[in-house]
């Protein structure tokens, strides 16, 4: 089911983007969907500008990264945003990076306890995660969907999760949540396009586990590589030390870091 979004909502807010523009940034909310990611890319193929979140009390067709399903459920922050590229941004795979510090930002106003950053833009609380990011495009729209786990976390077979009630013991208002990470991601992408990259960069080693932490990647082809993670390279894709000494850049995989 996809949400029919509103077309009469006064802008949240406007504030100096990026690149010397202006970014309207507009906060929609609908009771349920299927995804916010494709209303978000629905509404971005009928000409939507860049700065519109829609968030969703509820998805039923919700998904995340490597084709998981996404759980939402009431209380949880379900929303999506929209990136227009332009001439010079640096690449659209780093938005990831943009997210992941970002989220990281907003979230820790509202957990007691220390949160990292996994690769790409997983937020955690020690081994658990506690928000993730999907990234889609669509032509020059990149589709930003962000989800965060405030009142409830999901039982998963293959790794633990957490809560900001459970870190808290109570959980902010998704909308709360929201306004703190529009804010956020909006300066982030300012940043990304104004400073560029590496600036992105340090900020999300300021927020990663350390150099040295044992990791292991599973790319898309399913074989398991090991090492110790090196921080990113210049195009924000992750080096991991082999056991040999040699370096091992990653582009996708799926992350799974080993905490002594």
């Amino acid at each position: 089911m996809a949400a029919r979004l509103p077309r009469d909502r006064a802008a949240r807010d406007r504030e100096p983007g990026g690149g010397g523009l202006a970014v309207l940034r507009r906060l929609l909310h609908v009771a349920e969907t299927g995804s916010t990611n494709d209303d978000v890319a629905t509404a971005a193929r009928d000409g939507a500008g860049e700065g519109l979140w829609l968030r969703a009390d509820v998805q039923n067709a919700g998904r995340g990264r490597l084709g998981r399903q996404w759980i939402s459920r009431l209380g949880n922050l379900h929303a999506s945003t929209l990136v227009r590229l332009r001439r010079g941004d640096p690449p659209a795979p780093s938005l990831a990076l943009v997210s992941g510090v970002a989220m990281h930002e907003a979230l820790d106003l509202f957990s007691p306890a220390p949160l990292t950053i996994k690769w790409p833009n997983d937020v955690l609380a020690g081994e658990a995660k506690l928000a993730g990011t999907l990234l889609e495009r669509r032509e020059d729209a990149v589709i930003v969907g962000i989800g965060a786990n405030l009142a409830h976390a999901p039982e998963l077979a293959d790794r633990p999760a957490t809560s900001i009630a459970a870190l808290a013991g109570a959980a902010p208002e998704p909308a709360t949540v929201l306004d703190a990470l529009a804010e956020a991601f909006e300066r982030r992408l300012g940043e990304w396009r104004g400073a560029g990259l590496d600036a992105i960069i340090v900020e999300w080693r300021d927020r990663a586990h350390p150099i040295g932490t044992a990791i292991t990647a599973t790319p898309p082809d399913g074989v398991p590589i090991t090492g110790l993670f090196d921080g990113l390279d210049e195009a924000g894709a992750l080096r991991l030390r082999l056991a040999d000494g040699r370096a091992h850049v990653i582009h996708a995989a799926d992350i799974l870091v080993h905490r002594s």
